[in-house]
């Protein structure tokens, strides 16, 4: 038995399963030979935790792993970026390996710093860059090097206004990950072997509104409106040659971890709260400057966020931060006063966006690990961003603090099943129900006799 997983980070299921479904084969004929559906993603849709849980069957309140930052504690200036190091739970690989199986992991996130494994790793874009030990074993640093031409972790910088450089960077870089994930293959004996392609990601954020004809950016005729078209067939060639290499009884799964939608605009989080009355500062800047940057009155501040695809809302409590001012008594009030305010923002416009804020004891169910956000706050359910930086003077951006994006994260994902998956898990070919992303690490046990 063997399996292969291959990850399309962020890869959108109507553009697979229904608009470019004829011009895609590779996928397609996974499709009409096995299963497919569509996945519901995490709270929050990001790829960290997405992954995480894909593969562990826990949930991010289970891992303790809220975002890409997360707070160590709560003070105010204690963040860690959750790399494979903020995970103490085992993923499917750490199960299968036990057992004796051996793996090949490829740019899965949160491989890095890289664990030994019965087989091979190839750490992910959380790796600070090539110079560290980012391969184990570590010899197979060289190789992957010399087979890539030089290995590139991630498309760095895909928030840039030089589209023609960054969309040959994330070509070059998609080649490079192909080919180092078919050397792999054919080099190594493995039972499990996964690889996860950050570059569909990274093309829609550079993209998106140059090929969707109701994004506020899109101009008809512009020399990148196919795009994304023209990627996505790439990667399914590249997908079709990486198949080839395996015979017709290899179970193989494609899967991604969230989805992509076009990107309306920005709500300016910090500003809002200054504006709302629950963030203080001690001096208003001159210029968009991140909050961590300012000095906060804490002795006045009720609350305060973190910008990105969604939002963050910590409270400011007394007894448990540094200089909280709410009384635990008040804490829910507060907060359904904050969830009302959410729920009830508008367009510059005045039309209502349709935004949801959440507490983590509704997300999370099951345990909560680490520090979560008081709230978890979607803008417009994914059609704005969240803008932590204060300086705008302004509740609605449409530029990004960042740099330019087109795109924000949506709630469904990819999974595909091919013939020999399908029949080994004992399903009915065909389009399958929606299922949560933690069902995958399950079925991977299942098709190993695990579970």
């Amino acid at each position: 038995m063997r399996l292969m997983i291959i990850g399309l980070d962020s890869a959108v299921p109507d553009l697979v399963f229904r608009r470019w479904r004829d011009e895609l084969p590779t996928l397609r004929a996974l499709a009409e030979g096995g299963m497919w559906a569509e996945m519901t993603s995490t709270h929050p849709p990001i790829t960290v935790p997405a992954w995480a849980s894909m593969m562990s069957g826990l949930d991010p309140g289970e891992l303790g792993v809220y975002g890409f930052r997360n707070r160590r504690d709560y003070s105010y200036d204690r963040f860690a970026i959750a790399n494979g190091a903020a995970l103490r739970a085992p993923r499917v690989w750490d199960r299968l390996s036990a057992a004796g199986k051996r793996a090949i992991l490829l740019g899965v996130p949160q491989t890095y710093p890289v664990r030994p494994l019965n087989g091979w790793v190839v750490a992910d874009f959380l790796a600070p860059s090539t110079r560290v030990d980012y391969t184990y074993p570590a010899e197979l640093k060289a190789e992957v090097e010399r087979v890539a031409d030089g290995y590139v972790l991630d498309v760095d910088n895909f928030r840039t206004p030089d589209k023609e450089d960054l969309l040959a960077r994330i070509y070059a870089k998609t080649a490079k990950h192909f080919r180092v994930a078919k050397h792999l293959v054919s080099t190594r004996p493995w039972d499990f072997f996964m690889m996860v392609e950050m570059g569909v990601d990274r093309i829609q954020h550079g993209f998106w509104g140059y090929c969707d004809p109701l994004h506020r950016k899109y101009r008809a005729g512009n020399p990148f409106e196919h795009v994304l078209y023209d990627y996505y067939r790439y990667v399914d060639r590249e997908l079709g040659d990486l198949l080839s290499l395996v015979d017709r009884d290899t179970a193989v799964l494609v899967v991604s971890d969230h989805g992509a939608r076009r990107m309306d605009g920005g709500i300016c989080l910090n500003e809002w709260l200054i504006q709302e009355g629950y963030l203080a500062l001690h001096e208003y800047p001159r210029q968009p400057t991140r909050l961590e940057e300012l000095a906060v009155d804490w002795d006045r501040t009720l609350a305060w966020g973190e910008g990105g695809y969604h939002g963050r809302i910590f409270l400011n409590v007394r007894g448990r931060e540094p200089r909280g001012v709410i009384p635990a008594e008040d804490v829910e009030v507060i907060r359904q006063e904050l969830i009302d305010k959410i729920v009830a923002l508008t367009d510059p416009e005045g039309r209502p966006i349709g935004s949801r804020a959440y507490r983590p004891e509704e997300l999370y169910p099951n345990e909560i690990r680490g520090v979560p956000p008081d709230l978890t706050v979607y803008f417009g359910d994914l059609a704005w961003r969240s803008v932590g930086s204060v300086g705008l003077k302004t509740i609605h951006t449409f530029d990004n603090d960042t740099g330019p994006d087109e795109a924000n994260h949506d709630w469904k994902a990819v999974f595909l099943a091919n013939r020999a998956a399908t029949a080994r898990l004992g399903a009915v070919p065909g389009r399958q129900p929606d299922f949560h992303l933690t069902q995958v690490a399950p079925l991977v046990l299942r098709l190993f006799g695990l579970a």
